[in-house]
């Protein structure tokens, strides 16, 4: 693998977690909505993601797309939805109340997204710092006939 492949692969790393950074956002932002139905009420949702290793070819002979063109990295499948249920809540004056007085409200959990936003910054923060590291690697290798 050349030294300019790792940047493909650190920079395919920190758009997953860019993503998943603003997938926290967004649950944290919607963490205190109501709705007035269960089905309507906000689900916190969560990027889901696969690794793509390079292959030189399994034992059938045969490699995937993405291997296939020598890409590495990390690449989205697709966004889940909780399937935790949403916390009824009697407010009868609220105007989003159903017929029987209840709101739904979301089933974002505070405490895991900010786990989940601390644990993409640092994996964030590693991706930088092996694009740096390589960078330094390859500066100081112009220098090595000096």
């Amino acid at each position: 693998m050349s030294l300019t492949k790792i940047f493909d692969v650190a920079g395919s790393g920190m758009a997953a977690q860019s993503l998943r950074l603003n997938t926290v956002a967004s649950n944290l932002a919607n963490a205190d909505s109501v709705a007035g139905t269960p089905a309507a009420a906000y689900r916190a949702r969560e990027p889901l993601f696969a690794a793509i290793r390079r292959q030189f070819g399994d034992a059938s002979g045969e490699a995937d797309a993405a291997a296939a063109d020598g890409a590495s990295g990390v690449q989205v499948l697709g966004m889940t939805e909780s399937q935790a249920p949403v916390k009824a809540q009697y407010e009868p004056g609220n105007p989003m109340a159903d017929a029987n007085g209840y709101v739904y409200a979301s089933n974002v959990n505070p405490v895991d997204e900010l786990v989940n936003m601390i644990s993409a910054s640092r994996s964030y923060q590693s991706d930088v710092e092996v694009m740096n590291t390589t960078k330094q690697l390859m500066l100081k290798t112009l220098t090595l006939g000096d």
